[in-house]
This record gives structure tokens, C-alpha cells and sequence, in this order.
């Protein structure tokens, strides 16, 4: 998931061609929350990611991509390939609509 957090810095003039300036978040702080094991999937799924990186405290959402990538890189790859290519889709749609026809 990205964040967005619209940046009002006084010291530069705004260009007259932006509405608003958006500066992404290179952290995503869900990737800290603990995994709650409420379905039988994420039970055996964070026991498995507990016992694998002998975690003392919670499990996060980070150390369930870390153990995927290290032992199901196809399946992230998978999640992965598929966002990308709606992000791109949903750009393409929205340079439509913005652009003026031509």
C-alpha cells in the first residue's frame, strides 16, 4: 500500500501547472503490524513464519514477506507482476481522462 502526504514547503514558488505536490512514503508502516491468526490460513501460517525466524515477539506482515521471498518467491512474484500491471493500467486510464482529445 502507498501513502501519500501532500507537501506544502513555503520556500519555493508553486509551479502554476500543480494543483498539489505528493511525496511517496518509502516505508509502509503496515508492514510493522502483527499478523492476528483469526482464519485457520494465517494460524498455520504464522506459526510456521514464529518457528521459522524463531520469533520471540509478534509476527509482522515484514516477516511474512521475508519468508515468503526466501521459500515462495512465485507467489510474490505472482502478487507482484499483478499489481504492477494494474498500477500501470489505472495510470494509462487516468492520463486518458486528464489529457485533452486530441
Amino acid at each position: 500500500m502507498l501513502h501519500y502526504t501532500r507537501v506544502n514547503d513555503q520556500r519555493s514558488q508553486p509551479s502554476p501547472h500543480r494543483i498539489c505536490e505528493i511525496k511517496m512514503e518509502l516505508e509502509n508502516p503496515d508492514l510493522n503490524s502483527p499478523i492476528e491468526d483469526t482464519t485457520g490460513l494465517k494460524q498455520l501460517v504464522v506459526n510456521y513464519i514464529g518457528n521459522r525466524l524463531e520469533a520471540p515477539e509478534d509476527v509482522t506482515v515484514d516477516m511474512a514477506v521475508q519468508v515468503f521471498a526466501a521459500e515462495f518467491p512465485e507467489f510474490l512474484m505472482a502478487v507482484a507482476e499483478e499489481n504492477f500491471l494494474r498500477g500501470y493500467e489505472q495510470a494509462l486510464t487516468d492520463v486518458a481522462v486528464v489529457s485533452p482529445a486530441d
